[in-house]
This record gives structure tokens, C-alpha cells and sequence, in this order.
């Protein structure tokens, strides 16, 4: 019996659901018996947005389903398939998708470990310009820009062409701060990854 390969992140950052087609068509540079058994994509996962896990719940009649997971019936290749993960990390909702060997019974709750380990350790011994550019990979457009892109006269000279993020603040509503003056507790809130669970 092949061992399994050790759980791998293949795309760092939340994959949208244009990436995620193109991962979910990414053929691995191996040997063709791997790609035909499916080992060649088997722990292989990454992050995906709320509403692609959410669309995907919809595509296809669930293999199976378990609190906070379901998996495709459909197969990759040999008895590997997909798994899609809902999972609460530093008290925000999280979506991953990954490729588990079907016939291993345990395979999905491993691999969720997994997951969940690596994130911890990711948020760990990331530095605050990690942590930062993270949030404005992870943002959505139109919550981000740049510092006088709409109305230079409203920014200082020095900040003009610097990112921004719109931020919730109390009392005052939602403002345009720069990304480089987001407090630690406002980097804390808004990174998709977190050190607790």
C-alpha cells in the first residue's frame, strides 16, 4: 500500500472562484500511475471563498456530510475526491476545499487537522507586513483603494497612492484608513488567519 502524502497548501491566499476552477483543473507534474490512483492530488487543499463552498454544496449530491464538511460524489481519480471544509479559526468562518482518499475513513478529519494546524502556525510567525498584506489580498475591492484615487484633495500629499481599507469604526461610522495605520487589535479582527480556534 502507497503511503499517503503529508496535507499540502497549494495557493497561499483565499483562492476566488476563478482560481478555484483553474486549481481544481491543475494537472500536477507527475507520473501518470499518480494521476490515475489520485495520490497525485490527494492532501492537497486550499482556501476557497464563503459563497464558491456554498455554490459547491449545491452542484453535486453530497458523498457524505459531517458537521462542518461535505464531500463530492463525484471522484478526482481513483478513489480521491473533494472535500469542502467549514471551519472556525480565531472566531471567523472559514472555507477550504481539499482532495481525500475516499476509502480512508478517516482521511477528512486528518486533513482538517491538518488545515488547522497549519494556520495556527502560519498566524504565529507572521510579521505585522504579512499579517497586513494578507488583509488587503484577502479584502474585496470594493472595500480597498488607494489614498486619493477618487479625491486627492482629501489625503495629505505624503499618503497619496497608499492602500487603504475601509474600517467600522464606533462612534463614527465607516472611514477609509490607511492599511499601513491599522491598530493590532484592527489587524487581529480582519486576518483570515488566526492563532486560536
Amino acid at each position: 500500500m502507497t503511503e499517503a502524502p503529508p496535507a499540502r497548501k497549494i495557493f497561499k491566499s483565499v483562492a476566488s472562484r476563478k482560481k478555484m476552477f483553474e486549481l481544481f483543473n491543475r494537472v500536477p507534474d507527475c507520473s501518470p500511475e499518480e494521476l490515475i490512483s489520485g495520490i497525485a492530488y490527494q492532501n492537497q487543499w486550499f482556501e476557497i471563498q464563503r459563497d464558491s463552498y456554498e455554490s459547491m454544496f449545491e452542484l453535486f449530491p453530497p458523498l457524505f456530510m459531517r458537521a462542518g464538511m461535505f464531500a463530492f460524489s463525484e471522484l478526482k481519480s481513483g478513489s480521491v475526491g473533494s472535500v469542502f471544509f467549514e471551519i472556525m479559526i480565531n472566531g471567523r468562518n472559514r472555507w477550504f476545499h481539499a482532495y481525500c482518499d475516499h476509502d480512508d475513513g478517516d482521511g477528512p478529519e486528518r486533513l482538517r487537522a491538518a488545515i488547522i494546524e497549519h494556520e495556527r502556525a502560519v498566524a504565529e510567525n507572521m510579521t505585522r507586513e504579512e499579517k497586513l498584506q494578507l488583509i488587503w489580498s484577502s479584502t474585496s475591492r470594493d472595500y480597498r483603494g488607494l489614498a486619493g484615487e477618487a479625491n486627492p484633495d482629501a489625503w495629505p500629499a505624503e499618503h497619496l497612492g497608499k492602500r487603504t481599507i475601509m474600517v467600522l469604526e464606533r462612534p463614527g461610522g465607516t472611514v477609509l484608513k490607511l492599511l499601513e495605520d491599522l491598530t493590532d487589535d484592527e489587524i487581529a479582527d480582519r486576518l483570515p488567519h488566526g492563532p486560536t480556534i
